[in-house]
């Protein structure tokens, strides 16, 4: 018979989650993370008392947010009894054991107890024991732990050596109706529950005191930082791969990125009230990063992929340790949160991972070989420093080209444009030393998740191309081809830093189940010739957008960006370039640009620049630059600037916008009187729709009729920013117009 001990639910006595207003409605929005260190009505932390007030802030954020109410008292140990023993060769006890507790109706959990050969004390690990995840129980067993395996496995996975643990969380909900917890919060919760045994003295364990670790991959990289977060006897955290709302922010993680939505997450994972912020992540009062403040001081290592598309994305997993390691450095111990890269996708998990993560654990507890120089402070994909890209310029770089006379408009234009996209290098040199991968190179180099035919439409073919200065590329085919030259769609993706071009665009409804319907595999079904490849600092580009600055000094991303596509355009016009197979006939009078977000900005500049463009659609492209500022909930023109560092000259003009050197209606202007596609939705939150709406407006008469497949055709929904399905059969319907007799 074993007495409780206060856990989870003794440092949580919250209230419960709120009704979510409609959007525009919230008190709160701001682009960027919430400032941990600040208040929510602004007040900054200036004090230890200050911070343990905000950290009792963020924590009923998190709940009434994300994870829900908690039981109003922790319920104690009724009894525990051994089950099952056994005795393996290596001299550890792993025992099977049953833990009632004193809920109303007396429920129960059973988890497994792995102790070394020894006399101890011993550092605990605890861990889900999905079997992924057990390489990492045997490993820490042998390296002298007692591991406690908890009953927290997912619904969606069962284990048949551990019947009923991804279940019996349920049986503690009913428990207590009351409470608003959620799968991953009660399964966190349990986790303290396991671990209330494990330190009771009366188990037999012979802990060592102060060093508790918990680990997880994936959705039980977020149950670990949950429960890590709520409590503090857990002293070190291991998260692989938590993705949102954990170790990535929504914020950066939604449609847009193609990353795990408000809305991808299946089942009880997270309160249903989440959902509603779908579109609309910048009014979450709290992020994924609060987790981490709720941690801190203790050990935290944020272990990623560089190309995870299932979980981590880079630029989100990076603000959130930015923001993060301030509260770190406010507390005094900012080696305590890491950021751990690897390269590869979002598995699998190997040997030598799981020994690393290990080592982290025995660092933090001053035990084994490992030192502190083998986890230093990570080079960071998406750090720009403005400042010192400023110092690198010439006073002729920093010298705006006059304004358009009457006369020669369209020139000034064109001349304002490449003078903001920077001066172009005489030498660019090739991103890749091999321009050519097969598709099994380029699954093992980035993992199973690059895969550009994970999600392929039946008869559709892709052959491996490079063009420019080896850019890798695809062109997606229909096998159905009847010979005759194909009209050319040029695909640009959006922030999608992990995958690049090869996304399913968040096609999955309903969650787990992928759509077959990837832009480009549909487009190539439909008859169309589909090229893409990866922009500069994106997929298999990403640490060349890392590099970038360093080596093009006076350039921009975004002009690297216009360049590679306007080779892309030499390619499907005059052939120049390399292919990994035979190349079907293309018609190099119909090429036309999509985009989406960020590649919908790009087009817009691409077609711009570039004559031999028959047609342009840009999908959630833009908002315009002189009324882009930091008041908006868009975050203003500082997202180009100083967050992506695609047009670094647009700094030159923070707070005196409107002397930009040009805007979209001039870009547009330079488009007609092509076809142009522009679909702006009335709720992205990326956009000012009233300021596109008059931009547009005001683009009109650049064009000859107001009707016809030659005009400016504008397409708002009532919708927010995503590229799924509805979305391509609008372009669809669009070019098949365009390209009507």
């Amino acid at each position: 018979m074993l007495g409780g001990r206060v856990g989870i639910a003794g440092v949580l006595l919250l209230a419960g989650s709120a009704a979510i207003p409609a959007s525009g409605q919230t008190a709160y929005c701001r682009a960027d993370l919430p400032p941990l260190l600040e208040f929510l009505d602004g007040t900054p932390v200036a004090t230890t008392a200050d911070w343990d007030r905000r950290r009792e802030e963020i924590r009923r954020l998190l709940v009434e947010t994300f994870v829900g109410e908690y039981p109003p008292e922790t319920p104690a140990i009724v009894q525990a009894e051994v089950l099952e023993e056994q005795r393996p060769e290596d001299g550890s006890r792993r025992q099977r054991v049953k833990v009632t507790l004193g809920t109303p109706k007396r429920a129960a959990f059973e988890m497994w107890v792995w102790t070394p050969r020894g006399d101890g004390p011993f550092p605990v690990l605890l861990t889900a024991p999905r079997a992924y995840q057990l390489g990492w129980a045997e490993m820490a067993l042998q390296r002298g732990y007692i591991v406690g395996l908890y009953p927290g496995l997912d619904h969606m996975h069962t284990e048949p050596a551990y019947p009923n643990y991804e279940t019996v969380w349920n049986t503690f909900r009913a428990e207590y109706p009351v409470a608003t917890w959620t799968e991953t919060s009660t399964k966190a919760w349990l986790a303290s529950r396991a671990l209330d045994y494990l330190l009771d003295p009366r188990s037999g364990c012979r802990t060592a005191h102060g060093q508790v670790a918990i680990i997880g991959w994936s959705r039980y990289g977020k149950q670990s930082l949950v429960a890590a977060a709520f409590d503090t006897r857990i002293t070190c955290v291991v998260a692989r791969s938590a993705g949102s709302p954990a170790s990535s922010p929504y914020r950066f993680s939604s449609h847009l990125e193609g990353g795990e939505t408000p809305t991808g997450f299946p089942g009880d994972w997270f309160l249903q009230s989440t959902r509603l912020y779908n579109g609309r992540e910048n009014e979450m009062p709290i992020d994924a990063h609060g987790w981490l403040a709720l941690i801190a001081p203790r050990r935290c290592l944020l272990h990623t992929a560089e190309h995870d598309d299932a979980s981590d994305l880079t630029f989100a997993v990076e603000r959130a340790y930015q923001e993060g390691k301030k509260v770190y450095g406010f507390l005094g111990q900012p080696g305590h949160l890491k950021l751990d890269y690897r390269p590869g996708g979002h598995g699998p998990l190997t040997d030598p991972q799981r020994q690393r993560n290990l080592d982290w654990i025995d660092l933090s507890f001053g035990r084994g070989t490992a030192q502190a120089a083998a986890f230093p402070e990570p080079r960071l994909f998406h750090a720009f420093d403005w400042s010192a890209w400023k110092a690198l310029q010439a006073q002729d770089d920093l010298r705006v080209p006059p304004p358009a006379s009457a006369g020669d408009r369209a020139d000034a234009i064109r001349a304002r444009i490449a003078w903001t996209l920077g001066r172009a290098p005489e030498r660019i040199v090739p991103p890749v030393a091999e321009p050519l991968l097969s598709r099994a190179q380029e699954i093992e180099r980035y993992g199973e998740d690059r895969d550009p035919d994970r999600w392929a439409c039946p008869d559709t073919a892709r052959v491996p191309v490079v063009f420019g200065e080896g850019v890798r590329g695809n062109l997606y085919t229909s096998t159905k081809a009847n010979g005759t030259a194909m009209p050319v769609v040029i695909w640009l993706h959006n922030y999608n830093w992990a995958m690049g071009y090869c996304s399913d665009c968040e096609a999955v409804i309903p969650w787990g189940q992928f759509e077959v319907r990837t832009p480009y595999h549909y487009l190539a079904s439909r008859g169309y010739a589909v090229l893409t490849f990866d922009q500069v600092g994106f997929g298999t580009r990403l640490e060349e957008g890392r590099d970038f600055y360093a080596q093009y000094p006076r350039w921009s991303k975004l002009g690297r960006m216009v360049h590679d596509v306007r080779a892309a355009v030499d390619f499907a016009v005059e052939g120049r370039g390399q292919a990994h197979g035979e190349v079907p006939s293309l018609d190099g009078q119909r090429v036309y640009l999509l985009g989406y977000s960020l590649g919908g900005m790009l087009a817009l500049h691409a077609a711009a620049l570039d004559p031999r463009v028959a047609g342009v659609a840009s999908f959630a492209g833009f908002t315009p630059f002189r009324t882009d500022r930091d008041a908006k909930p868009t975050g203003g023109i500082r997202r180009f600037w100083e967050w992506h560092g695609l047009l670094p000259k647009l700094g030159l003009f923070h707070g005196r916008e409107a002397e930009i050197p040009y805007d979209y209606d001039d870009l547009l202007a330079l488009v007609a009187p092509r076809p142009c596609l522009i679909v702006a939705p009335q709720r992205d939150r990326h956009a000012d729709f009233a300021e596109v709406a008059a931009c547009v407006e005001r683009a009109r008469q650049a064009w000859p009729t107001a009707g016809g497949r030659n005009a400016l055709a504008w397409l708002s929904p009532d919708d927010f920013s995503h590229f799924q399905n509805p979305q391509q059969e609008m372009f669809v319907d669009w070019l098949s117009r365009c390209l009507a007799p």
